[in-house]
């Protein structure tokens, strides 16, 4: 029966004779009671890993824009691009880290090595917020003066040594990401009955973990900052990297780990050689055996269930085409740059049907990151007092997390019910529809804040505020950035959620956290194309000469925000037609093994 549409239901999870997927222990052997193992309790140390891993990369985002702009006094385009590009570096570059876990190390000691980076990373911006020595003068540096760029420039070694301890932290994060989902999802037996219930509410508290490390990040690390200073709330974030690093070894006993299935890379290379040398053959030769197989229950990859074979993409099925004479002279094995399992070229396919999902959330990771900044500076001209209560401005991106935190916290009472009324699916709707309906929410939250954007800066016109850009205008709530705020953690919850459930189902078994890491780097992609999009819009909207200033010029009332919000509305909306003709043409994978059982695939 034929792979399910993408828009039916998902395939069950693979029933208990699924080979070469068996857990082990740390020692790479098999677990003799899995009841003492795994489960909710040792997921819980890794959520805590997560949490103090999010509570670091966001105070980092939030607080370093600042840092370097009034500490190291940077331009704040440039203390942007710069921390946009800590940001792209720690998602983009988490594949390296998935490709470690899969290949040799296996998820554990890759968190364990990459958490130690992490640590290190954040105790020398510690260190660099705390001796005066590592950062310029400060003398004479008021905020007159930071405007007019007439403080004291940072020194070459002093701007070296930051980027060394930033982009330690971002290596850090990148080993990190694609691990701590999958090792947590690894502590569930995919065998037993309810695995798919447990596996979807796994990956919506997986995200409540990181929304609480972003609250925290956003609240009391601001605080910290504010009441003690940059190098206490740089300490506060190594302080619980350090303990959650001690948690995360305190469970070592209760994980459960899967065995390293070798170098994904070079598989993924035998796969293209072999197929490349076979291109002249054709399946219906004289010479054609069939399409090779390893005999047996297990796969020939470690670690990995055998595939099932499927018809697309014929030309790399070239690869596992055996002909005659391929296993002559009573060979063991065959060449595998010359010839290939079924189960290896599948692999392969899957990784390139995956793609086009992922690449497809880019363009709400453009819109993430254009927030991060972007809305703080508007909230520097609003008035962000309500009553007694007076919240810093760095502390607004909490409110997408807020948001985040209550649909997570009502999601199964509430959209779950409502959805399923709605779709007949079992969890209210497919993964691929959750994250289509996060695309939606993104392109309404980049509207919105396009209309605001235009009403705020008619206002600061209006009432003479147009040069105080630095200065909160009264009569005008900060607290309308809440819309636009509320509409993009809605969107990250139905989106991202979804896509990291989607990867780790739909991924090869021995290629989880490459698949895992498909969703960092499409964050990481997002980063830089924000940086990228900000310096094409900055050189094609300024006109010096003509005096013609940027859309992103420093001083945000006389820029115009508010057409790059719009322009990021059109593109999220092309984003959105293009994903839905993937999805639509996305087919659920159905594992070989779920078939040989008789059980019912959709």
């Amino acid at each position: 029966m034929a792979p399910a549409s993408a828009m039916e239901l998902e395939p069950p999870p693979p029933p208990a004779s699924a080979a070469g997927t068996t857990p082990v222990n740390i020692r790479g052997e098999p677990i003799a009671d899995l009841s003492r193992t795994g489960g909710w309790v040792a997921a819980l140390f890794i959520f805590g890993n997560e949490m103090a891993e999010r509570m670091a990369y966001f105070g980092l985002s939030v607080n370093m824009v600042v840092f370097m702009f009034k500490v190291m006094h940077r331009p704040f385009t440039s203390s942007a691009n710069a921390v946009n590009n800590f940001l792209g570096i720690s998602q983009a570059s988490s594949v390296l880290g998935g490709f470690l876990a899969d290949a040799y190390l296996g998820r554990y000691w890759t968190i364990a090595i990459f958490t130690t980076m992490y640590l290190l990373g954040l105790v020398a911006l510690t260190v660099s917020a705390s001796v005066p020595a590592l950062v310029p003068s400060q003398e004479g540096c008021d905020k007159l003066a930071m405007l007019l760029g007439a403080c004291a420039p940072a020194e070459p070694w002093q701007m070296a040594y930051l980027h060394t301890a930033l982009y330690v932290t971002a290596f850090g994060a990148a080993g990190i990401r694609p691990c701590v989902s999958s090792f947590g999802a690894d502590q569930f037996d995919e065998r037993s009955p309810g695995y798919k219930r447990r596996l979807d509410r796994f990956f919506n508290l997986f995200y409540l973990a990181v929304t609480l490390g972003a609250i925290a990040a956003f609240t009391a690390v601001v605080y910290i900052q504010m009441h003690r200073g940059w190098a206490a709330a740089f300490g506060t974030l190594a302080l619980a990297m350090g303990t959650s690093n001690a948690l995360f070894f305190v469970g070592t006993p209760l994980y459960r780990h899967r065995v390293p299935g070798g170098s994904p890379l070079t598989r993924v290379a035998q796969v293209l050689v072999a197929a490349f040398r076979k291109r002249h053959a054709a399946f219906d030769s004289g010479g054609f055996v069939g399409l090779y197989e390893v005999a047996g229950a297990k796969s020939a990859v470690r670690g990995s269930a055998k595939i099932d074979h499927t018809d697309d993409f014929r030309w790399l099925d070239k690869a596992a085409l055996q002909l005659e004479g391929d296993l002559a002279g009573g060979e063991a094995a065959p060449d595998p740059w010359r010839l290939c399992t079924v189960t290896q070229v599948e692999e392969v396919k899957i990784l390139l049907r995956l793609l086009p999902v992922p690449a497809c959330t880019v363009m709400l990771s453009v819109v993430l990151t254009e927030f991060l900044t972007l809305s703080v500076q508007q909230a520097y001209t609003l008035n962000t007092r309500v009553a007694a209560l007076h919240l810093p401005v760095t502390c607004m991106p909490v409110f997408p997390c807020l948001a985040i935190f209550l649909v997570l916290a009502l999601y199964y009472q509430t959209f779950a019910p409502l959805a399923r009324r709605l779709t007949g699916h079992p969890h209210g709707a497919s993964q691929l529809q959750r994250v289509g309906l996060g695309l939606v929410f993104s392109i309404l939250s980049v509207a919105w804040a396009g209309l605001f954007e235009r009403y705020r800066r008619g206002y600061a016109v209006r009432h003479g505020y147009l040069a105080l850009f630095l200065s909160p205008m009264p009569g005008l709530s900060a607290y309308w950035l809440l819309i636009q705020y509320c509409l993009i953690g809605v969107a990250e919850v139905f989106c991202l959620v979804a896509l990291l459930e989607f990867l780790y189902q739909e991924a090869p078994d021995a290629m989880r956290s490459v698949g895992s890491a498909y969703a960092a780097v499409a964050g990481g992609l997002g980063c830089f194309m924000a940086s990228a999009l900000n310096t094409a819009v900055d050189a094609a909207t300024r006109d010096d000469r003509a005096g013609r200033p940027s859309w992103l010029a420093q001083n945000i009332n006389v820029g115009r925000f508010d057409y790059l919000y719009w322009l990021l509305a059109v593109l999220s909306t092309i984003n959105l037609l293009v994903f839905i003709y993937v999805a639509k043409r996305y087919k659920y994978r159905v594992r070989i093994d779920a078939q040989d059982t008789g059980v019912n695939k959709h």
